[in-house]
């Protein structure tokens, strides 16, 4: 009997100790980073992922990336390490980043809606309404202003912003780094990115949430397809729509530029504010220039279905709407009071109704999602990544994702 308790014991042992070796290598596991570039990118042997697409053929005016269907795109950031963009990656997600652990750079800026947040005004630190949207994420590699009012000009700085902002994620550099430096998980995937360095420091955290922004690249919609020759990619209606909205009539094409569907510029269109709140001054605080007052930027058209409501602070719910704001003419919603500059793009097109339906369907053909990183199902933090309702939305997304790539 004793030599069977001491076998049972034994053997209980054993299997304790299997059990804790598999949850520890899965645990690790778990964070192993990835050694392959995004889909859209190439590796090269210096270990860096450049971006790879169709546009590189074609040649444009000035070499600004804008024009025609079949013209290049302006410079872009690449040449990140698929160890910068993943651990970038893991990074966006934890809320481990914000002051109490309540949110990520996710929970604004959310895959399923256009890296937006569904949100006219965004909520920041403790459920605090901002005063914006949250602009979406894709092709921010190519951008050389952030934020609706252009305050920033690189990617860096737009990282690193709302970690330290009072109002949004509300971390201090101090208590952020205390807390990746606390974290063996995330001493290991620093060490394995930045191999020279000891200790997790701020521009390692800035350079990999640079690098997994710069890999959000939206470029192969139906439009694309019809862009580089396949015609067949629209249907009659859409390209009756391009028509329309590259027109001189309609003049959207003239901001909202293929083939990334923006011009990165600063543009007054006269939008007045929601619920009688004061005027939005804009890019005249950035650019202490008066003559922007109002002014933000020109965002981009790419997967704006996904992202509404529109405008800087959510003006409009759907795009039929947008399109209507612009077709009601020049400066009509100037507030009362208010002397503003309107851009001389913006003027009284008066299109019909099945113009405007036609722009709208056009839009449509903006969507791709085909490069959606996947969302961690878990974080070294042991956080949800957005919130536990989003995690079990996106979890059969995931597993989509993932069997979509090894097919």
């Amino acid at each position: 009997m004793c030599r069977l308790t001491v076998v049972a014991s034994w053997l209980c042992a054993a299997v304790l100790s299997m059990l804790f070796f598999q949850v520890k290598a899965e645990a690790l596991s778990a964070f192993m980073l990835s050694d392959s570039c995004p889909p859209g990118f190439e590796l090269t042997a210096k270990n860096q992922c450049r971006l790879v697409n169709f546009y590189q053929l074609y040649d444009s005016v000035q070499g600004r990336g804008v024009g025609g269907t079949q013209t290049s795109l302006p410079k872009h950031r690449d040449g990140f390490s698929p160890q910068q963009i993943d651990l970038g990656r893991i990074l966006f997600f934890d809320p481990a980043l914000s002051k109490d652990g309540s949110m990520s750079c996710a929970s604004c800026h959310q895959p399923d809606k256009g890296f937006s947040d569904g949100l006219g005004r965004s909520k920041g630190f403790d459920g605090r309404q901002l005063t914006r949207s949250a602009p979406s994420l894709w092709n921010v590699a190519f951008l050389d202003k952030f934020y609706w009012d252009a305050r920033a000009s690189t990617l860096e700085e737009q990282a690193v912003g709302p970690l330290f902002d009072a109002n949004e994620m509300a971390n201090s550099p101090e208590q952020l780094l205390e807390t990746l430096n606390g974290n063996s998980a995330y001493l290991t995937l620093f060490k394995q990115t930045y191999p020279l360095r000891s200790q997790i420091d701020l521009d390692q955290v800035v350079s990999a949430l640079t690098a997994f922004q710069s890999s959000l690249i939206s470029l192969n919609s139906r439009y694309d397809r019809y862009a580089h020759g396949y015609h067949e990619a629209l249907n009659k209606n859409e390209i009756a729509g391009l028509n329309v909205f590259r027109s001189f009539v309609a003049r959207c094409a003239e901001c909202h530029q293929p083939p990334l569907f923006t011009n990165n510029q600063i543009a007054v269109i006269g939008v007045p504010e929601k619920d009688g709140r004061p005027l939005d001054i804009g890019a005249q605080k950035t650019y202490q220039a008066a003559k922007l007052r109002g002014g933000f930027k020109v965002p981009t058209l790419r997967n704006i279905v996904k992202t509404k409501p529109y405008m800087h602070a959510g003006n409009f719910d759907d795009l039929r709407e947008t399109v209507g704001f612009y077709n009601k003419g020049r400066g009509h919603a100037i507030p009362e009071g208010e002397t503003l500059q309107i851009h001389w793009h913006i003027w009284e097109p008066n299109l019909t109704e099945h113009e405007m339906d036609l722009i709208v369907e056009f839009l449509g053909t903006l969507t791709d999602e085909a490069f959606t990183p996947k969302v961690p199902e878990t974080v070294p933090s042991g956080l949800s990544p957005v919130d536990d309702n989003y995690q079990k939305l996106h979890k059969n997304n995931n597993q989509k994702l993932l069997s979509r790539a090894g097919d």
